[in-house]
């Protein structure tokens, strides 16, 4: 699904030397960036499996509080 972007005129020789010093192309440099943000803003924003809330039933959470049997 192509989209036209913009970029100010910074990022956009930013862009430009990387690609002509990586030999990459600039539509490649874009979609590495990209991969990256989101993968960052995965580990960021989405919980993992490991950092999902545990229920724990009321037995074992008065258990726990010394209030239970």
């Amino acid at each position: 699904m192509p989209h036209l972007l913009r970029f100010s005129r910074d990022l956009e020789a930013r862009l430009e030397t990387l690609a002509e010093t990586t030999g990459l192309s600039k539509s490649e440099l874009i979609t590495r960036c990209v991969e990256g943000g989101i993968t960052a803003l995965e580990t960021q924003l989405l919980p993992t499996d490991s950092q999902a809330p545990t229920e724990r039933s009321i037995d074992q959470v008065l258990r726990e509080s010394g209030l239970g049997a």
